[in-house]
């Protein structure tokens, strides 16, 4: 079977509709949860995961239990047959609150599963391409990157070498903007 074929048996529409849920979540950078987790998507399937239903289904969720707490697992759990595996997925890429990013990051690089590894690397490659300084601090853009040149491209390298590429360059292109704002006489045509 070919990307088309497995594309055209993935039924994901009951997914898309729990995650509806993220439209009134907004995001720093503008818009809503609800679009990140449709650019999350769409990231896996231009590094071609056609045929992984489980991880595609539990892209457009992501961020449901973080965001909206008061979820229903279990009405998810009985979506499909694969429900349980998309919602175990969607639970191990989830932050506990009393967790520290670092220590919530270390977890997913050093024991989580393949699928985990690449739906954080797929995620932050999203939220790279929204951060932009009008809406962070230099402090707080410069720590996201030291924590995604940490934590997130080691988990890329091990799960897809393009993505790890594609996040080098997007904290390449942040790190120059943040030199751009520190020497603002450099935005001048």
């Amino acid at each position: 079977m070919d990307h088309t074929e497995s594309l055209k048996n993935l039924v994901i529409a009951p997914y898309i509709i729990k995650a509806t849920a993220l439209i009134g979540k907004s995001r720093n950078v503008g818009g809503n949860q609800f679009r990140h987790a449709l650019a999350t998507l769409g990231i896996l399937l231009d590094y071609k995961y056609f045929d992984n239903y489980v991880l595609l289904k539990a892209s457009v969720i992501h961020d449901l239990f973080e965001d909206i707490p008061e979820t229903n697992e279990d009405e998810i759990r009985s979506i499909d047959s694969q429900a349980s595996m998309v919602v175990d997925l969607v639970l191990e890429v989830t932050r506990p609150a009393d967790m520290s990013k670092v220590d919530y990051l270390r977890r997913i690089l050093e024991h989580g599963s393949i699928n985990a590894r690449i739906l954080k690397s797929a995620d932050r490659i999203s939220n790279l391409t929204d951060l932009h300084r009008a809406q962070y601090s230099r402090k707080a853009m410069g720590e996201y990157l030291d924590m995604t040149e940490e934590w997130v491209l080691p988990m890329a390298d091990s799960v897809n070498p393009d993505m790890a590429i594609e996040l080098r360059d997007l904290i390449h292109k942040r790190r120059e903007q943040l030199s751009l704002f520190k020497y603002p006489g450099l935005l001048q045509l």
